[in-house]
């Protein structure tokens, strides 16, 4: 149990009264915490603290949110804008589709390697120099993929940007638990995700129209897709060294007494910051709670990044024609996607029981792969990507908030990264597969095979998944939802 709470102004150590906070693995109950008076300005009740708190936590939501979000929103839309010139490039580069699918899945390799690393350098640089440094050479990156002229280089410029946008999502999520208190997490990871499914809804379109410029000052279209979206990250990333702060004691947007309450709910101690690198790796790496949420968050990164790569194909197969018109209906696939990651934490918060929801909505997502291989029909075939899209996507919060309640400082920026290191390996492999299996098969089509054997074995993993989470509370004392 914590002794002592951070003095915002001096530094100094004040007795704090009551059970841990919310962010801590001891016990979700923080009511009885009060907030010293010289440096709140007065003792606070309960129901008063709870008050100040929530207006804290409204603020960070409006001033931090926005700001996370275009990043991931840009990101996915780099990271992803391949699928659009998927089918031109095959044509003026000579790309098969598993050449495609290897270098589309080829940016989680490096991306993946270089997870960790790079959320141990936030965790000590600071996020606000480490994210723009992220944002800026991730577009530098994503606009040179207009120098694509064959499979070589699309491989290589599609590692690189792996490379230069590791970390970012990771440093995302160890910044909500900086943050936000262990009720709120899921909800704010669930507003992060609403970027990467904007991005798939507002970028398709937007993207489709870019290509139209085909021909435009000898450019292909798509060379023009990828030189204007990797600009805006650029800016966002000069944006954010001046604007994002590192953590509560730092928001010029939160006053004395919101950032005492703020940091007596939410920030734990910084276990494991005297540990070398190496110590901090071995204990998240030993967690069993941390690797079974990854190899769940690794079947799902299969699924979502298959689908997402593929959708444009899945499309025109369909008998779509014209790359804004499928790009225009590709974004309607993700609307189910959308309303997942509104709704799903929601309903975590009021029943709080994520492994049930887990169960539940990964069954479904495999159920749902057998009419859409067996029903002929487009209009019934895009629900059922809009219902699945709602059960991919839904899901994602929740693996995030059971990892989050239960590592801290250091350890949360380690097992964190490691959590997605591990998830986005599925990155590479899903495309693969889906492209593999279109080769096989002809038909983009195929890839749901893959979705509705890959969902059932997810199912499986969810069992040992809640033994270990027991385990570990019953060991550390925590009163976390499972």
């Amino acid at each position: 149990m914590r002794d002592a709470q951070p003095n915002v102004e001096s530094g100094e150590s004040i007795p704090a009264s009551g059970p841990p906070c919310d962010a801590a693995p001891r016990s979700r109950q923080t009511s009885s915490v009060s907030v010293p008076a010289d440096v709140a300005g007065e003792q606070y009740t309960d129901a008063k603290y709870d008050a100040k708190h929530r207006q804290a936590t409204r603020k960070i939501f409006r001033y931090l949110m926005p700001i996370l979000l275009f990043a991931y929103f840009m990101a996915f839309v780099d990271r992803t804008n391949v699928g659009l010139a998927k089918e031109r490039m095959e044509v003026d580069v000579g790309l098969s589709a598993t050449a495609y699918g290897l270098g589309a899945g080829l940016f989680f390799i490096t991306y993946a390697l270089l997870e960790v690393p790079s959320n141990l350098m936030l965790h000590k640089i600071g996020a606000r120099v480490w994210i723009a440094r992220i944002a800026i050479t991730w577009g530098l990156i994503s606009s040179a993929m207009m120098f694509v002229s064959g499979p070589v280089s699309f491989y290589v410029l599609r590692m690189l940007l792996g490379a230069a946008e590791a970390g970012l999502f990771p440093g995302i999520m160890y910044l909500i638990t900086v943050w936000f208190a262990q009720k709120d997490r899921a909800k704010a990871v669930g507003i992060v995700l609403l970027a990467a499914v904007a991005a798939l809804m507002i970028a398709n379109p937007i993207g489709g129209g870019l290509m139209l410029l085909d021909g435009a000052g000898g450019l292909h279209g798509w060379q023009w897709m990828f030189l204007i979206e990797g600009i805006p990250p650029v800016l966002i990333g000069i944006y954010i060294l001046f604007r994002l702060p590192n953590g509560p004691r730092d928001a010029r947007f939160l006053d004395e007494e919101e950032k005492a309450i703020v940091l007596a709910r939410v920030a734990p101690p910084d276990d494991g910051s005297g540990e070398s690198v190496g110590m901090i790796l071995r204990t998240v790496s030993r967690q069993p709670f941390l690797l079974l949420i990854a190899a769940i968050y690794f079947i799902n990164q299969i699924v979502t990044y298959g689908v997402v790569f593929f959708v444009p194909s899945i499309v025109e197969s369909m008998g779509v024609d014209g790359s804004f018109v499928i790009g225009l209906v590709s974004a309607v696939a993700y609307i189910g996607s959308f309303v997942g990651a509104i709704v799903v934490p929601r309903i975590n918060t009021r029943i709080n029981r994520p492994a049930a929801i887990i169960v539940v909505l990964t069954v479904v997502l495999a159920v749902l792969t057998v009419p859409f291989l067996t029903i002929d029909n487009a209009v019934i075939q895009m629900i059922l990507l809009v219902v699945m899209g709602f059960c991919i996507t839904g899901v994602q919060p929740l693996y995030w908030s059971l990892a989050m309640g239960r590592v801290l400082g250091a350890q949360a920026a380690a097992g964190l990264a490691l959590v997605n290191t591990i998830g986005l390996v599925g990155g590479f492999v899903g495309p693969y597969l889906f492209g593999i299996s279109e080769g096989v098969t002809g038909s983009p089509l195929s890839g749901m095979a893959v979705v509705g054997v890959l969902s059932a074995v997810a199912v499986v993993i969810v069992l040992p998944l809640t033994r270990a989470l027991r385990r570990h509370d019953a060991k550390t004392g925590a009163m976390l939802e499972v």
